[in-house]
């Protein structure tokens, strides 16, 4: 208590949604609606400046007493005051499967505002083709919800692809749209089962049968990593041009570069460690060292550090970058050689 802190460390002793400068938000409803994940409604205090459809933010959540922070895409209409996260539990997902066991009503989160450019134009096209997978049905529902919500009279095609029926987590509210709006097409695809409007993984042909015009639309697509790479190749052999949209939320994996040499030096923190060819980020970690971040993907900037000198690898692109004194995103960058930063 005698160190001085910021206001808002000792407003939040009072009542953690009291804050001057920071953004928090408290858990208003949670719904396990499938077997592995939970729809969790949040409601910002005021200085949150709301969200466009598709955008993402970041959640810091405590777990075991350590605030850890993942990026998460509100699933609400964008003109919604609440915030809707749909979160699914993987494996060894620390923040995911301690919302998806854990978080109760009341808890309060940290918060950012919103951010990234995955989002619908202004004006909206005549036709919008949505395309999802597993999680990544968040950004696009949000799409399809604020289109309704505007009134939107354009031909939407929402294909959607899960193992089965029971892994949709707006499987209801989907079919009551397509229901209840006449230019609204629902598609589901279910890879392991039956009972879908398409079956097994994305080929050609469904975009055929769920949207002819696609070639035409501007086509908003979030999944995982082989549903991307698939509806890329057939957009760019038959659809050249900027109408493909789309949001990676998937850790970049990169394989360690078995040629790594050199040396890594964590200049503020005093610590040299080997390159094993790694991501910096994780370098660090294994080194001791605890640097911010949130996505681990390259998205959110959150583990932006400057790079004195040296030169670095690019996961993403596999660019190579040495000009010193650079700001580069650890998640996302490798070392090549000998390396200085500023961590």
């Amino acid at each position: 208590m005698a160190t001085p802190h910021p206001l808002d460390r000792y407003l939040e002793l009072v009542d953690p949604m009291t804050t001057v400068r920071d953004l928090r938000a408290r858990v208003v409803a949670v719904r396990r609606a499938t077997a592995d994940t939970v729809t969790i409604t949040l409601r910002p205090t005021r200085q949150w400046r709301g969200f466009r459809a598709g955008q993402f933010v970041q959640v810091g959540v405590v777990v075991d007493g350590v605030r850890h922070t993942r990026c998460y895409s509100p699933a609400g209409a964008d003109r919604d005051t609440d915030i809707e996260l749909t979160v699914k539990a993987h494996a060894h997902g620390l923040v995911s499967g301690h919302l998806r066991e854990r978080v109760e009503v009341g808890t309060v989160v940290t918060l950012s505002q919103a951010a990234g450019t995955f989002t619908l134009p202004t004006p909206r096209p005549p036709r919008v083709l949505l395309i999802s997978g597993g999680s990544g049905i968040t950004p696009v529902m949000s799409m399809l919800r604020t289109l309704v919500a505007e009134g939107y009279r354009g031909d939407v095609t929402f294909l959607h692809y899960a193992n089965r029926a029971e892994g949709v987590p707006y499987l209801a509210e989907l079919r009551a749209c397509a229901a209840g709006n006449a230019n609204v097409n629902i598609v589901l695809a279910y890879t392991d089962s039956g009972g879908g409007d398409l079956r097994g993984r994305f080929g050609a042909e469904h975009l055929d049968v769920a949207a002819p015009w696609w070639r035409e639309a501007e086509t908003y697509l979030c999944g995982p990593a082989s549903l991307m790479r698939s509806v890329r190749e057939q957009y760019d052999r038959h659809a050249p041009g900027d109408r493909l949209h789309v949001e990676e939320f998937a850790p970049v994996v990169a394989s360690p570069d078995p040629g790594a040499a050199g040396a890594t030096t964590f200049r503020a923190s005093g610590v040299t460690a080997e390159n094993t060819g790694v991501s910096l980020l994780e370098q660090a970690e294994a080194a001791g060292l605890t640097p911010e971040y949130g996505c681990r993907m390259g998205i959110c900037f959150s583990c932006t550090t400057v790079r004195a000198s040296g030169c670095t690898r690019n996961l993403r692109t596999g660019e190579l970058d040495s000009d010193p004194d650079t700001p580069i995103q650890l998640c996302v960058s490798a070392a090549v050689g000998d390396v200085t930063l500023s961590l």
